[in-house]
């Protein structure tokens, strides 16, 4: 029983302290540039594996903002909890290079299988995308931005508005809502 109310401690400490830290602009520079080179990366990929096309989606302005919100929601939010704050040492536990590369590692698969996991159980009409080679390799790519992005800032915030915007500029901009929702 102590062990479990020490492991809960540790999460309501890590919670506390990703979600209160507000970083500075040095956290946010480097944000940005993960975010940069992320795009460098994925965009290349995506349109020469097919995976992505320029396609502006056309909804009212209602759904738009729905669309934008809900993601800031699900999955931004959500998924940076679990994945970066519950699953890694926070920068203040000091924890050992090994230690956060383990952790890493743990929380990067996690990340990775949870998507076609999440396309068998709760979003079916996410199968064929959360499946597809090329997306699994653009989620880990973004899983490994958020992470360094958790990292160097301690905070949740920059992983949250990296992962938000991602995953917005995808179903508004380069088919991703149509492969989600249509496919």
């Amino acid at each position: 029983m102590d062990l479990f109310i020490k492991l809960f401690q540790e999460i309501v400490q890590r919670l506390i302290a990703a979600i209160s830290i507000f970083p500075g602009a040095g956290a946010w520079l480097y944000s940005a540039t993960l975010l940069l080179i992320f795009t460098l990366v994925a965009l290349p990929i995506g349109f020469y594996r097919g995976f992505l096309q320029v396609e502006v989606l056309e909804v009212s302005k209602e759904k738009l903002m729905g669309i934008i919100g809900v993601c800031l929601i699900t999955p931004a939010i959500t998924e940076e909890l679990f994945f970066r704050v519950l699953l890694l040492p926070h920068p203040s536990e000091n924890a050992a290079i090994l230690t956060q590369a383990l952790w890493g590692g743990v929380s990067l698969v996690m990340f990775i299988v949870y998507h076609p996991l999440n396309a068998l159980t709760f979003y079916p009409s996410g199968r064929k995308t959360f499946f597809d080679p090329v997306f699994l390799l653009l989620a880990a790519l973004l899983g490994i931005v958020c992470t360094l992005a958790y990292w160097q800032s301690a905070s949740i915030w920059p992983p949250v508005i990296i992962h938000w915007l991602v995953v917005v500029v995808w179903l508004l901009l380069l088919g991703g809502y149509r492969k989600l929702n249509a496919e």
